[in-house]
């Protein structure tokens, strides 16, 4: 058993009101809302800070938790969400981001069953082949790299793992993985990694999973069942989806 708690504010930077842009006719947070609930989940909880979202939210069929509007990062809002709920040390909790509606519904599945099934894993992630040598050189693209069990290693914008011998080929990417942004938790791991500072390397990387690996919090990867359809950022990006 599982629950995805969606992390959706509506103060985002680039695109204020994100959660509640239109796609295909319906907000965005309902298309996100639906994706958690073919998972099959048992329950699906929209944390947020912002009335609109939550009646489109209701509206979508999922629960609400209002939190504070204060929190640095999705991980942050879904954390209150565990405490506010009392939720168990070894509840499994899905953080599904707002701005996600083309992720498939499998991959959400499948990181939270492969955290139920490897009881030394602190949070499950997931993990697809790169496609291009644009995507390994890109910093906007996030790698991974594991041992043969599935345990992360490193995370990086950097291109990695770098083949030596066959840098500046075309199939210099080969073997190279592009993280999917999306977690399952073990509630009792979610609470102690939000209480955690930020560590060097997330500070460096701007990638906060890897405070996690800075603390020894084991990662567990799969590859993913899927590929997921675009994130929204911007206005723009609603083009693609």
């Amino acid at each position: 058993m599982f629950r995805v708690v969606i992390p959706a504010r509506w103060q985002s930077t680039r695109f204020p009101g994100k959660p509640l842009a239109l796609i295909d006719g319906r907000p965005m947070i309902a298309h996100v809302c639906t994706r958690a609930a073919e998972s099959g989940a048992a329950g699906v909880i929209v944390a947020t800070d912002d009335e609109r979202i939550a009646v489109a939210a209701h509206a979508a069929g999922a629960e609400v938790c209002m939190t504070a509007a204060s929190h640095a990062s999705g991980t942050d809002r879904i954390a209150e969400v565990a405490k506010l709920r009392g939720f168990a040390a070894d509840d499994i909790v899905v953080n599904l981001q707002g701005d996600e509606p083309r992720m498939p519904a499998a991959i959400v599945r499948q990181v939270a069953t492969a955290l139920a099934a490897q009881r030394s894993a602190a949070i499950a992630t997931a993990a697809s082949p790169l496609r291009s040598q644009a995507e390994y050189l890109d910093p906007n693209v996030v790698k991974v790299v594991t041992d043969p069990a599935g345990r992360a290693l490193y995370f990086s914008r950097a291109p990695i793992p770098w083949d030596r011998d066959g840098a500046g080929t075309d199939r210099a990417f080969a073997g190279a993985r592009r993280h999917i942004g999306l977690y399952a938790y073990r509630a009792a791991a979610l609470l102690r990694f939000a209480a955690l500072a930020p560590t060097p390397l997330e500070l460096l990387e701007k990638l906060e999973q890897l405070r996690a690996l800075e603390h020894g919090m084991e990662i567990h990867v799969v590859e993913a069942a899927g590929i997921p359809g675009p994130d929204v950022n911007t206005p723009e990006d609603l083009q693609r989806t």
